[in-house]
């Protein structure tokens, strides 16, 4: 679909002669058209987050730290050793009802 299909009016295409003050290389050099069409922009994600999140105003908030926890006792073994020995008879699976 063109530009001119969606706003119905015809769009100009200047040279690249005629820019001034076009930067020389990069993307932006000499695309020669730049649409500004929105009078009310939106914000992209991080933007509008950035923008919107909760602030710290109370000195009591600003100055708060985050909660300090005892440590965890010790996880138990998640492997243990067998006696190598050939004598023990072997133990039956166990069944799960």
């Amino acid at each position: 679909m063109s530009v001119s299909a969606l706003f119905g009016t015809r769009v100009m295409v200047p040279n690249k002669s005629l820019a001034v003050g076009a930067p020389k290389g990069g993307r932006a050099g000499g695309m020669g058209m730049v649409i500004e069409c929105s009078s009310r922009p939106k914000k992209k994600a991080t933007a509008h987050h950035m923008k919107t999140r909760p602030k710290k105003t109370q000195p009591w908030d600003v100055r708060r730290r985050p909660t300090v926890y005892p440590p965890l006792p010790p996880l138990p073994p998640d492997w243990t050793l067998a006696p190598s020995d050939d004598s023990a008879p072997p133990q039956p699976p166990l069944d799960n009802p």
